[in-house]
């Protein structure tokens, strides 16, 4: 459920006297927001970096950035996020004095998504319109890169992140080997299981025109109808020449197929104590780790993504 309209400035009144983000780089994100007995509550902003889509982000934060690390705020829906961007400006600017933001260091980060979200008094009106401006063939756009305040995820979601080949490592080597449907995780099963459950999600079959043109650059031909998509797929992996070539049909299919059903299949073996989410949460952790350690590179959505923050500010 979003903010309303008194909880978002009380939102955005927590954030710009919390002096967590004093000379820091404030960047919010998508994320559930505590409350304590259905309260926004200052109590709660102590702990919102340890709220897991800012932990995350928080985990992915490149190890030779040592000082001033950017703050992750979680802000509840995609649209929450947007409007707290803006009035977050708006508030600073109406009492500086009483805020420790400061403006030209804060940026948002949302999830793609398959519907677009409409964005107003901004140079990008809606997230499709900066997703084909920040990336091309999948890789970031790196000259247009530097003009983006409000980011959108290469990848349809922050979990697809999680589920990206390149992921292959942590979980082979993790401690606890993750199961997926109740077998030893083997990562390609999960990518097949997306295509042939993709003609389920109702959403993307109504968007299918605004997913597919996202990703048609790695397949070559049109498909105007869903139906045909996982045949089409399918027989563009089995004759692909090289690892490449699938990861590249891979990463198309986690910019238009929703991660978080898969990622939620996720468990951990049947001994282990603590919950579920409590397991997939600490697997995060280890994928957040990962991404901390690569080269910032256009084909590295998160690690360019702060390599470009540290770049803009420092």
């Amino acid at each position: 459920m979003s903010l309303n309209e008194i909880e978002l400035k009380q939102h955005c009144e927590h954030i710009l006297k919390s002096r967590r983000i004093k000379n820091k780089i404030v960047v919010l994100c998508e994320g559930a927001i505590p409350k304590i007995e259905g309260t926004l509550s200052p109590q709660t902003y102590h702990r919102m970096e340890q709220m897991p889509d800012a932990n995350f982000y928080n985990a992915c934060i490149p190890k030779w950035w040592k000082e001033y690390r950017p703050q992750f705020i979680n802000c509840g829906s995609r649209q929450d996020v947007l409007n707290t961007f803006f009035q977050l400006t708006e508030l600073h600017n109406e009492s500086p004095e009483q805020s420790y933001l400061e403006p030209n260091k804060l940026f948002a980060l949302v999830d793609l998504d398959i519907q677009k979200a409409d964005i107003n008094n901004y140079r990008f009106d809606n997230t499709e319109s900066i997703f084909y401006h920040l990336y091309e063939q999948g890789k970031i756009n790196e000259s247009n890169s530097k003009v983006h305040r409000i980011w959108v995820t290469g990848l349809i979601h922050k979990e697809a992140y999680f589920l990206n080949p390149d992921t292959q490592s942590v979980y082979q080597d993790y401690a606890t080997t993750p199961n997926y449907n109740g077998n030893a995780i083997e990562i390609e099963k999960i990518y097949l299981d997306m295509v042939d459950e993709l003609c389920q999600d109702a959403d993307l079959k109504s968007n299918w025109q605004t997913g597919f043109k996202r990703i048609i650059y790695c397949l070559g031909v049109n498909c105007d109808d869903i139906i045909n998509f996982p045949s089409l797929w399918k027989s563009k992996y089995n004759q692909s020449q090289n690892d490449v070539e699938k990861k590249q049909l891979i990463l198309a299919l986690l910019t238009i197929i929703k991660a978080k059903k898969y990622w939620n299949k996720i468990h951990p073996p049947s001994d282990f104590q603590l919950p579920k989410h409590r397991y997939r949460e600490m697997l995060m952790l280890e994928i957040g780790k990962f991404y901390s350690e690569q080269d910032g590179n256009i084909n590295n959505h998160i690690p360019f993504f702060f390599n470009t923050l540290h770049s803009l500010i420092y």
